[in-house]
């Protein structure tokens, strides 16, 4: 249906088509001898179905070759940007190498520079610190030195008054110990003593308890069992008299 629509907008009539009666070969020059009329006249109102066809084709063909012609040019441009693109990034990468390159090079160079003065620079400070670990040793050793004699006045002072303190103490215990020696003689004598004036008491004692016990045996001889005295005078021993114990 939309095909038939086509044809009408175009101008094309349906036409009844013969059969043909001839070779194909023959048709196709005829076609062909008829397609350069229609080129020639480029009216396509009185095309039948075949020759509009035909005329088609031709007409897609020629875009197509149109096409392609431009898909070539459009490749070949394509390809030479690439090429053009290459080459600039090419030269551009080996300007970016020796640039590079140079930069590594003046870096290297500084970088000797500053070894060579960092070096130099370590063997000043190297100099200057054996310089001061040599003066500091010195005056460590000085001190040192001082410090020795001063610790050798000092022991020889402590040793001089420890030996006076030591003669003073055996001094001090001699005449303690002949002080202690003294007391013990004294406390042993005073012991002595005091062991023969016990013996003296206890002798004492005794006698005084044996006559507070004869006395005793006495008093009860001389009361009766009322507590009366059996005598007018008191008679001790047995019968003796006052007069007589007193003699006695």
């Amino acid at each position: 249906m939309a095909d038939n629509k086509f044809r009408s907008w175009v101008g094309f009539k349906e036409e009844v088509v013969p059969v043909p009666t001839e070779n194909a070969v023959e048709r196709i020059r005829q076609l062909e001898t008829q397609l350069a009329d229609l080129r020639s006249r480029r009216d396509i109102t009185s095309l039948s179905k075949e020759e509009f066809e035909i005329l088609a084709g031709e007409t897609a063909m020629s875009l197509i070759k149109t096409a392609q012609q431009r898909e070539s040019r459009a490749t070949s441009s394509a390809e030479q940007m690439v090429a053009e693109a290459t080459r600039i990034t090419k030269e551009r990468l080996e300007s970016s190498e020796n640039k590079a390159k140079a930069i590594l090079a003046g870096a290297e160079s500084r970088g000797r520079k500053y070894l060579a003065a960092a070096e130099s620079e370590a063997e000043e400070l190297r100099e200057k610190a054996t310089r001061s670990a040599e003066h500091l040793l010195t005056e460590s050793r000085r001190e040192a030195n001082a410090l020795s004699s001063a610790a050798k006045r000092e022991a020889e002072k402590i040793i001089s008054e420890a030996t006076v303190a030591v003669g003073e103490f055996r001094s001090w215990l001699t005449s303690a110990i002949s002080e202690s020696e003294r007391l013990y003689r004294i406390q042993t004598q005073s012991l002595n003593a005091a062991e023969q004036a016990i013996g003296e008491t206890r002798s004492r004692l005794k006698q005084a308890f044996e006559r507070l016990a004869a006395l005793q045996g006495d008093i009860d001889a001389n009361i009766d069992a009322n507590n009366r005295p059996v005598e007018k005078s008191f008679v001790r021993n047995g019968g003796r008299t006052p007069s007589a114990q007193t003699s006695a």
